[in-house]
């Protein structure tokens, strides 16, 4: 059989997650194969000033059509809420823990919370739903636009650049990435949500090449992680109902609790100055109508 081409965008943190998933096609020949997406080659900016969902991924998926890879793995929480048919999510992984984090500069390592930051301190992020999260935790902390790698990041952060006194990153990609002392703390619900999707992988792939290998498409199947379907879908269906991406500060996580699905979500208004909170549980079943129920309401909140 041909040598499985793995997609992927060129990233340390990337090349990672490829390489998991590499690991897990045993009985196949991979290559990695690396694609420049328009997200990574645009640095100067928040991404959205610079589009929508889709700039980390719309390069790979031409490449899944041109057949130059025979299937890309993307951060899920990447990914547009709408997928072309022909270019399916075959398979989300088991998910790594989906909170965000503080990461204090080297002069505040000695602190335990960021509530012990001091006044108007400035964190880096160019998220708008960090920012938005942000705001409500602490009104007083200022914000500067914090992009690029992880390792690039972090020596921002550390060096205080521009005078950073912290910044947030996911846990997930750090953990990754064996860079676990850098957490400083944690931001988890009911006061903080994680984006949709965040922590898990996803792998996509041409519908074609797809159907054309049973055996390919059995061993891409079992790497589905069921839970982590259920509760991403779930979150993910919720963000398509208020028509989001980069350009919408949007938050949620779904968790299976007592058998049954609990959603919490929340939007910012548009001027990003209140926040709208919602909170749904239901059978497991309904794990898509729970999402799209719960972001229809938020719609109309924000």
């Amino acid at each position: 059989m041909k040598t499985i081409k793995i997609g992927t965008r060129g990233s340390e943190l990337a090349l990672k997650q490829a390489e998991l998933v590499k690991q897990e096609l045993k009985d196949f020949e991979c290559e990695i194969v690396i694609i420049q997406t328009k997200g990574d080659l645009v640095l100067d900016k928040p991404l959205h000033q610079i589009g929508d969902k889709g700039l980390f991924t719309a390069e790979l998926e031409e490449g899944l059509r041109q057949e130059t890879i025979d299937l890309a793995v993307h951060s899920l929480k990447d990914l547009p809420t709408k997928i072309a048919e022909d270019l399916p999510i075959i398979a989300i992984t088991k998910r790594e823990e989906p909170w965000d984090c503080f990461v204090f500069a080297d002069q505040f390592k000695h602190l335990k919370s960021y509530k012990d930051l001091p006044q108007n301190s400035l964190i880096g992020t160019s998220s708008l739903r960090r920012i938005l999260q942000l705001q409500s935790l602490r009104p007083d902390l200022g914000v500067l636009p914090l992009r690029g790698n992880i390792n690039t990041r972090l020596q921002k952060i550390q060096q205080s650049s521009q005078g950073l006194a912290a910044g947030i990153l996911a846990v997930a990609g750090l953990r990754r990435l064996g860079l676990d002392k850098h957490i400083s703390e944690v931001l988890a619900p009911p006061n903080y949500l994680p984006a949709p999707g965040q922590g898990a992988l996803a792998i996509q792939v041409n519908l074609k090449t797809f159907q054309n290998n049973k055996q390919f498409a059995e061993q891409l199947l079992k790497l589905n992680h069921q839970e982590t379907y259920i509760t991403t879908v779930c979150e993910r269906a919720a963000l398509a109902a208020v028509d989001g991406g980069c350009q919408t500060p949007f938050a949620a996580y779904a968790e299976i609790i007592n058998n049954k699905l609990k959603l919490q979500a929340l939007i910012g208004n548009k001027e990003g100055s209140a926040v709208y909170r919602a909170e749904e549980v239901g059978e497991i079943i309904n794990f898509r109508e729970i999402g799209q129920g719960l972001g229809e309401k938020l719609k109309i909140a924000g």
